[in-house]
């Protein structure tokens, strides 16, 4: 199934971009071929006199990115600084930010906190990050005029949050959802079996956009997180015939699977296959030898 990507989106770097009469965008200057165009920072107004606003995903520690930032919130009055999850694209700036405005942070936890007390970070975390506030599914973030629901949406990361404007139906989505490509899940602190339960729960909701943190709006909510789900289930089975045709490694794996993707996220594309073989290895499909994968049965 055919995800309904729209790669034309093309804000420009450093200027507050209007997106609702209560959310605006500012893109970071950080593009790569995990970032897509960079990152996204959410701001959200109260609506009212207050200039109060809640900043979601303060992104990375790139001094072109930090001052761009000061600047575009220069007349507001920041309450709320939300993290998604902590990979260094999302939360480093978010100390920063503190530090500027006193305003407090919330989040679900440090980074592989979903995970547990043996819990294991890669590279791609953000260290350094702890809440001033641990929330958790259902809590509700309040400020002026606003309210954001927190939806705990673990699988890219076990610390991963999902933020609902409840006025305007809208749902900030991280890295859970993206708007120009498929999320990377990467074992140990990212979990397939996890991911794919998170999108089933977003998927029983109604909300009418979704504000990825890489990518522009998805207006068409609930045809793309389908499209996003079969796709994440057709890969699944495309490994197990893979496993069948004599593809017992997952650089063999790899290879046939993303022939025509960028070999620069090979290695991300390795951890992906990794999380649905251990996904199929607990469920009993799979065996695992050393290296080697094989059919169960």
């Amino acid at each position: 199934m055919t995800i309904p990507f729209d790669r034309s989106f093309n804000a420009p770097y450093g200027e507050l971009q209007r997106l609702s009469p209560t959310v605006s965008r500012l893109l970071a200057h950080n593009p790569g071929p995990f970032t897509f165009r960079g990152t996204g920072v959410y701001i959200v107004e109260a609506g009212d006199t207050s200039r109060e606003v809640a900043v979601i995903d303060p992104g990375p520690l790139v001094p072109e990115h930090l001052d761009a930032l000061r600047h575009a919130l220069r007349d507001k009055h920041v309450t709320h600084i939300l993290i998604t999850h902590t990979h260094s694209d999302h939360s480093p700036a978010a100390q920063q930010l503190k530090e500027w405005t006193g305003a407090k942070t919330y989040g679900f936890g440090p980074h592989g906190s979903g995970m547990g007390d043996d819990a294991k970070a890669e590279e791609a975390g953000d260290l350094n990050f702890v809440p001033d506030v641990a929330v958790r599914d259902g809590d509700v973030i309040a400020g002026g005029d606003f309210a954001l629901e927190c939806l705990h949406t673990p699988g890219h990361t076990s610390n991963h949050m999902c933020y609902a404007l409840r006025g305007e139906k809208a749902l900030f989505t991280g890295d859970h959802v993206m708007g120009w490509s498929t999320t990377v899940v990467a074992p140990p602190d990212g979990d397939m079996a996890l991911y794919v339960a998170s999108l089933r729960k977003l998927l029983a909701r109604h909300d009418r956009i979704l504000y990825p943190t890489h990518g522009g709006p998805i207006r068409d909510s609930k045809p793309f997180l389908k499209a996003y789900l079969q796709h994440r289930l057709e890969r699944e089975a495309q490994i197990v015939v893979c496993l069948r045709e004599g593809g017992t490694t997952i650089p063999d794996i790899v290879a046939r699977l993303y022939a025509d993707v960028d070999p620069r996220l090979h290695p991300a594309a390795s951890r992906t296959v990794l999380a649905h073989l251990l996904q199929l290895q607990a469920e009993g499909r799979v065996r695992r030898e050393a290296d080697c994968w094989t059919p169960a049965g």
